[in-house]
């Protein structure tokens, strides 16, 4: 199993519960496809360096797992379409 990092930015326009939804949906994905979840880190609200979607905010999450190597694009397959989530990004960290 790899190590990966999935960072999500969500729509700062959510209610703290359609947020905390919107983040447990993106755990539920990693735990779907078979990932172990070993951390999750909270960065709260930040500006964006550009505007998206006529927003200048969001909130910042990092979910760190592991998972077998088809994971991550299935993940992000289902990310794409997600509602309240504005950019995400996963990557492989290193095993140093």
């Amino acid at each position: 199993m790899k190590k990966y990092e999935l960072a999500v930015v969500v729509s700062a326009k959510l209610e703290d519960d359609e947020r905390a939804a919107v983040v447990d949906k993106c755990k539920a994905l990693v735990e779907r496809f078979g990932g172990n979840i070993t951390e999750v880190d909270e960065w709260g609200k930040k500006r964006l360096a550009y505007e998206i979607q006529k927003m200048k905010e969001g909130f910042y999450y990092f979910i760190k797992f592991e998972a077998e190597t088809t994971a991550p694009a299935e993940i992000e397959s289902r990310m794409r379409i997600m509602d309240g989530v504005i950019r995400y990004l996963c990557v492989k960290q290193d095993e140093a």
